[in-house]
């Protein structure tokens, strides 16, 4: 590993993110990885489940 991506691993490793934050790269992952295997899928149908799930686990 060269001395800069160590520098940025460290510095990744220091990150918290916010609840928003986490929900947004939630979505991101799911959208991306969906939409590879199904083009109708849009980034609206991937809120609103994740929505859902949100609701339903509380």
């Amino acid at each position: 590993m060269t001395k800069n991506l160590e520098e940025l691993v460290i510095r990744a490793r220091k990150i918290t993110m916010t609840t928003a934050q986490l929900r947004e790269q939630r979505q991101s992952f799911a959208y991306g990885n969906t939409h590879i295997e199904n083009d109708r899928i849009t980034r609206e149908m991937v809120a609103e489940a994740d929505r859902k799930i949100e609701t339903r686990d509380k």
